[in-house]
């Protein structure tokens, strides 16, 4: 899988969770200051793309991903 698909599926998830539209969801947003997630909404967000990419995202790391950029490197480093 190719980091251009793991962002058109990462930006699917976002889009359906938050309500955004995908060419709002580059990789630079943050996912509170720019798109407006809520802690739970991120969580949620979490939980979706481990279920979308069969990969388990640990909390510890979870913490680290503020920024769409930084969910698509680490699912590219786990698909």
């Amino acid at each position: 899988m190719t980091k251009e698909q793991i962002l058109v599926d990462v930006q699917e998830a976002i889009a359906e969770k938050l309500g955004k539209e995908q060419s709002e969801i580059t990789l630079d947003k943050s996912f509170k200051d720019d798109l407006g997630a809520d802690s739970l909404e991120v969580m949620e967000l979490v939980m979706d793309l481990e279920d979308k990419f069969e990969i388990t995202i640990e909390d510890d790391q979870a913490e680290n991903l503020k920024t769409v950029g930084d969910v698509v490197s680490y699912i590219e480093t786990q698909v």
